[in-house]
């Protein structure tokens, strides 16, 4: 491998650049080698099982670069890939048992060949939905050959046992609820809580919380939210109420309040959105501590702006998310923070 240098890939969400940096910098192993607009790239560290903690990133893979690591040096150069392979199946043997190469030209002699190599070395299975992810692409002038650390996404949590369409990505819940400085609350409330995803990871990365609360109008919502809460071990700490906004229910005041507002294909087609909207906002002004935090997520952002503008709420940061969801579109959602006017 000459000088080349075995680094770390952090892939996650554009627009949560900031989030992860300050959460890498929590770890005193990890030293950031550079930053791209979606990937951070770290330099190796001894123990990569670290890695597996870190939330707000989506993938994360041990990766070398170079101009001349095509398709074909590689199949002639396969100790390149092994060294890697030999780093991500250290002591997790038992986590790999398939693995599949994502190449353009995967049906060429040189991919074979290299297929070949890690069948007869690695008694690997090559199969579509494989658990080591392996991955030789080529960008600007630079290929870069990679195999991801875990089976899943990081991003897939253990907890998800029932999924909502729609359901907020955990990695954004984790940077909402970060930007919330929960780390001094004790109290916290989150609308609309669907499947649980920004309650679950606030209990799981907050204990100083002595009391979490979630409130949505969906039996169902309801339902599922309380299998993944029960698997995630937070039963004893999370209320889940059935509660519609309109009503303004009466849970006291809260030190900070969370909300993936509904938008698009979640809201039905008699709703009147602006509405909910500015009932929300409404409601949270006064279920709001004076010195609490409020986040927000949608894809209307233009609407709830102009909204948060004609209330008692300031605006104190907004985060430009971007990511394609399963069906293949783009959405462009928004994270406001905002706190009360003095």
């Amino acid at each position: 491998m000459g000088d080349q240098k075995i680094e770390i890939k952090l892939a996650f969400i554009a627009g949560l650049k900031e989030v992860v940096i300050n959460e890498i910098k929590k770890h005193p192993n990890f030293h950031i080698a550079r930053e791209g607009l979606d990937s951070v790239y770290l330099d190796l560290i001894k123990d990569i099982s670290e890695i597996k903690n870190l939330r707000s990133v989506s993938k994360a893979y041990i990766i070398l670069q170079n101009p001349k690591y095509n398709p074909l040096y590689i199949s002639n150069h396969k100790s390149i890939l092994g060294s890697l392979i030999d780093i991500v199946i250290n002591k997790n043997e038992d986590d790999f048992r398939s693995f599949k190469i994502t190449c353009s030209g995967a049906d060429s002699p040189e991919v074979r060949n290299i297929s070949s190599y890690i069948q007869e070395k690695y008694k690997l299975t090559e199969k579509e939905d494989a658990d080591m992810k392996i991955h030789l692409i080529k960008s600007d002038e630079t290929w870069e050959i990679g195999v991801q650390i875990t089976p899943r996404p990081l991003s897939l949590r253990d907890y998800k046992i029932m999924h909502m369409g729609g359901a907020m990505d955990p990695t954004i819940a984790y940077a909402m609820n970060s930007l919330c400085e929960l780390e001094n609350a004790s109290s916290y409330l989150n609308i609309f809580s669907g499947s649980a995803t920004l309650l679950i990871e606030a209990g799981r990365c907050y204990e100083n919380l002595k009391r979490s609360v979630g409130f949505d109008n969906e039996k169902k919502h309801i339902s599922l939210a309380m299998q993944n809460i029960q698997k995630a071990g937070l039963i004893r700490k999370i209320e889940l109420k059935e509660k519609d906004i309109f009503d303004k229910p009466d849970l006291g005041k809260f030190d900070a309040i969370t909300s993936d507002l509904p938008f698009g294909m979640t809201i039905s087609k008699d709703e009147d959105l602006e509405k909910l909207y500015q009932c929300f906002i409404e409601y949270c002004e006064e279920a709001l501590n004076d010195n609490g935090v409020l986040a927000v997520y949608t894809n209307e952002h233009e609407m709830l702006k102009k909204i948060i503008q004609n209330s008692k709420f300031k605006i104190i940061k907004t985060l430009d998310l971007k990511f394609m969801t399963s069906a293949g579109a783009y959405l462009r959602p928004k994270i406001f923070v905002c706190k009360l006017e003095n």
